[in-house]
């Protein structure tokens, strides 16, 4: 579904992305792990169009789609939810859902504004409360729901819990599985490398921006002797 191949990204005269080949299959669940700073944010970013990519390609669905405007990647079909929620303050609940809906590049509407109400019943409860009156949990419930209700084929989360409430996060896992079973793609990134093997197919490494280590979810955790080398924990 997405291809990625020898990406190269830069800040500056800084080398971030050092010819990164990554590959998420349609309907599976990939992590994407690595210690603060080591590139994968700015893989993300530079995938979704809002860092331009010095070389390498980007190619969705078997189309080239490398340097693609942000917008354009929405409409393409991949859902972001950013670190940092980026929902609309000054707007409510109700409009901060409605304003992203529409159908998926094949028409699809499975995901709804009432789906997502149904998903998250804590926002039910706060439709026409306005983004920053909304608690951090909250918010990333909101952000979330919104990325859906674009009817995504592939859904990326970077940093979906963090700062959050154990409550809040244990949530926030429990839609990541429903997500998943959906047969909607996700990419996730998140410090707790344990969930996110619990909850993807397959994962991958970043050290200093190159990939250094990937496999099945389920084998890095039976034997993580070296993924906890390179994470630091």
């Amino acid at each position: 579904m997405l291809q990625i191949t020898s990406l190269n990204t830069y800040y500056g005269d800084s080398h971030i992305l050092q010819g990164v080949n990554l590959q998420i299959p349609a309907g599976k669940a990939v992590g994407l792990l690595g210690r603060n700073g080591m590139g994968k944010t700015t893989m993300i970013r530079s995938v979704m169009g809002f860092v331009p990519a010095a070389s390498g390609k980007v190619v969705w669905h078997g189309r080239d789609v490398t340097g693609q405007a942000p917008e354009r990647m929405a409409r393409l079909g991949i859902g972001y939810v950013p670190e940092g929620r980026g929902i609309f303050p000054n707007l409510s609940v109700r409009e901060n859902l409605i304003m992203s809906a529409r159908p998926g590049p094949s028409g699809r509407r499975d995901w709804t504004f009432e789906r997502a109400l149904d998903t998250f019943p804590r926002l039910k409860e706060r439709l026409d409360h306005g983004g920053q009156q909304l608690s951090g949990g909250e918010q990333q419930m909101l952000s979330i729901g919104r990325a859906l209700m674009t009817n995504p084929d592939l859904l990326i989360l970077d940093e979906a819990t963090e700062g959050l409430a154990p409550l809040v996060v244990k949530e926030i896992w429990r839609v990541i599985s429903q997500i998943r079973e959906t047969g909607i793609s996700t990419l996730i990134v998140d410090r707790n490398y344990r969930a996110v093997l619990a909850h993807t197919d397959l994962a991958v490494v970043l050290e200093k921006g190159r990939i250094v280590l990937e496999g099945e979810s389920a084998a890095l955790m039976a034997s993580p002797e070296q993924l906890v080398g390179y994470l630091g924990v």
